[in-house]
């Protein structure tokens, strides 16, 4: 299970050195083998390769007739790309990755269980400052009862 939230620094040449808590768990899962893809808004996400596979199998095995499914299909698999953990635990993230997200230098690495997300640290801000805002409007019904 990934969890919490790590700022990080994206280096020139694109690469991420994954936190080393995470490191064992990745190498054990996926012997150091990820999946990074899009995500909206203007994130991406990152799995460890098996993790991946079923998804990605799911969202194939959806009709490319209905333009939205096309459009996710393209987004999500499209843009998936193969990478591997470095002796340093680093990974490189594709340009056109960095580019979808707007990943130039400062980072948040943000755990969601079987996955992470990566933001641009400006953008992950602004977005946890939407989250706080939109939780003091009230929750969801499917949270009613929920309790911490």
């Amino acid at each position: 299970m990934f969890r919490g939230v790590t700022n990080l620094t994206v280096d020139s040449k694109g690469r991420l050195a994954m936190p080393a808590r995470y490191r064992e768990a990745l190498l054990s899962r996926a012997e150091g083998k990820l999946v990074i893809t899009t995500d909206s808004p203007a994130c991406l996400l990152i799995y460890a390769a098996p993790d991946w596979i079923p998804i990605e199998d799911k969202l194939m095995g959806l009709s490319a007739f209905d333009p939205r499914i096309r459009d996710l299909q393209r987004l999500l698999v499209g843009y998936a790309s193969d990478v591997e953990m470095d002796g340093a635990g680093r990974i490189l993230i594709p340009g056109p990755l960095r580019k979808f997200a707007g990943v130039d230098k400062d980072v948040a690495l943000v755990g969601q269980g079987h996955r992470f997300e990566l933001w641009d640290l400006a953008k992950w801000d602004a977005q946890i400052g939407r989250a706080v805002e939109a939780v003091g409007n009230g929750m969801p019904a499917e949270l009613e009862g929920f309790s911490l």
